[in-house]
């Protein structure tokens, strides 16, 4: 007998039934990111940094002294692992199946974001490209500036229902929507 599975993403029954057509403030889910730990041996710290700021289609999350995460939604999770252990002095996990992450964007994306996190999301203190891992609606996360008005955010799977819910929360007064990209 032989067993078929459907990729099932952990927010489809949060987002079934709510507003899937984008407003002003929308929050997306990426259905199938590509997302690696990426970790530098001792003495290659700067090399791995360089590199990762050299791959082409991946964005690079700060998580702490010589760790990173790899961030693709262009490549797959089998060519984004190709393309990082190839980095010479690196340690890298895939990670896809256990991150989810989440774009929110529009004119009132920082003051959602504001009721979530206790950090100052001011353009001169969180700048454009800025990351850091923090407290995403008391869950431990990753939070990105990647435009003028967007963040990107990654959290665990397991913990990812509780976020959504919170931010859903707290982008009502901003009518905010949400749905897969």
């Amino acid at each position: 007998m032989s067993i078929t599975y459907t990729h099932r993403h952990v927010l489809e029954d949060h987002i079934t039934g709510f507003e899937t057509r984008p407003n002003a403030n929308h929050l997306s889910v990426f259905r199938r990111p590509a997302i690696a730990y990426v970790l530098a041996h001792a003495g290659h710290e700067s090399d791995v940094d360089l590199a990762l700021d050299m791959a082409d289609g991946l964005s690079k999350r700060i998580c702490g002294p010589a760790e990173w995460l790899a961030v693709s939604q262009e490549m797959t999770p089998d060519n984004l692992m190709r393309s990082l252990t190839s980095i010479a002095g690196a340690a890298v996990l895939d990670d896809s199946d256990g991150r989810v992450l989440m774009r929110l964007d529009g004119p009132h994306a920082r003051k959602i974001l504001a009721k979530c996190v206790a950090v100052d999301l001011h353009p001169d203190a969180f700048a454009l490209d800025a990351s850091a891992p923090m407290l995403i609606a008391h869950v431990s996360g990753n939070l990105a500036r990647t435009a003028e008005d967007a963040f990107e955010l990654i959290v665990q799977r397991s913990t990812a229902g509780t976020v959504f819910e919170e931010i859903k929360e707290m982008g009502r007064e901003f009518a905010l929507t949400a749905g897969f990209a």
